[in-house]
């Protein structure tokens, strides 16, 4: 598994998380603020489309993860 598919995984499990503890109708409703960090991961995935820099790929990397394209 390469980092593209780390960095999708885990933004994609933020962003639900985060919208569930954040949207009042969600059983497991805790504060409103935690859309603030829902915001904050698409914001990144959205500037890493266009400059190709994801902080999270960097961790990734330095963990060991492989890069994409590279077997």
């Amino acid at each position: 598994m390469d980092s593209n598919r780390v960095v999708r995984i885990i933004a994609g499990t933020f962003i639900m998380l985060t919208l569930a503890l954040g949207i009042e109708a969600s059983p497991i409703f805790h504060n409103i603020n935690w859309l603030w960090f829902t915001a904050f991961v698409g914001l990144n995935l959205f500037q890493s489309g266009f400059t190709k820099f994801c902080p999270l790929d960097n961790i990734l990397w330095a963990l060991g993860i492989k890069k994409p394209g590279v077997n």
